[in-house]
């Protein structure tokens, strides 16, 4: 039995994020699933342990951690050595950068055009909206290519938890059914992240649960 418990469920773009970083460290964790079609979110347990009442929450004996990027970290910074950071703050700087601008800019687009797709159904579909949407995802995608065109990783030469938390748009940015540009950078990127052993078996995983239904 491990003392290490992930909550979440498994087609969460969020807890991938967290699940991706401790299956990269190797150390032994327990998923726990909650959210979506497992429920749970609105018990007084989950609720004591994060108030937000969303996923992911890490709990690590008596310490219990909340926020997608702040569960990386400090799995990064427990079990990772310097696997999936840099203990030099220089180093560290742009892992934090792109990270950030991850939660700030990127992933804030990339969900809405998402949602815009998957959350509704197809005859209610906003056109406009979903070109809104697509153009400020692709905007956020060539920032990110230009990156990727002088650098194996979104940090430099190296895989950091930026690649992580940016990384698991990718599955769903590529299936949605949208026309992206041709972006040799983030294109070479998405091959060396499929690479990863652990790529597939936390982020490739069916969305279909989360789709609009019609009213029955």
């Amino acid at each position: 039995m491990t003392d290490l418990i992930l909550w979440g469920r498994a087609s969460s773009a969020n807890l991938q994020k967290a699940r991706w970083a401790l299956e990269e460290t190797g150390v032994p964790f327990e998923l726990r699933e909650v959210g979506g079609r497992f429920g749970g979110l609105d018990t007084p347990e989950f609720g004591a342990m994060n108030p937000n009442r969303l996923v992911p929450v890490l709990q690590h004996g008596d310490l219990t951690v909340w926020e997608s990027h702040a569960v990386v970290r400090y799995v990064a910074a427990a079990f990772g050595g310097e696997k999936l950071w840099s203990a030099d703050p220089k180093g560290r700087a742009p892992i934090d950068q792109w990270t950030d601008w991850t939660a700030t800019t990127f992933q804030p687009r990339w969900i809405r055009l998402f949602g815009l797709i998957v959350r509704v159904l197809p005859e209610r579909h906003d056109k406009e909206a979903i070109a809104g949407a697509l153009k400020e995802t692709v905007a956020a995608l060539k920032m990110m290519n230009e990156q990727l065109e002088a650098t194996d990783y979104l940090a430099g030469a190296a895989f950091s938890y930026a690649d992580i938390v940016a990384g698991v748009s990718l599955f769903r940015l590529t299936t949605l059914g949208v026309e992206l540009p041709s972006l040799p950078g983030v294109k070479a990127w998405h091959e060396r992240l499929k690479a990863r052993p652990v790529f597939e078996k936390t982020v490739c995983i069916s969305y279909e649960e989360l789709r609009a239904r019609p009213a029955s």
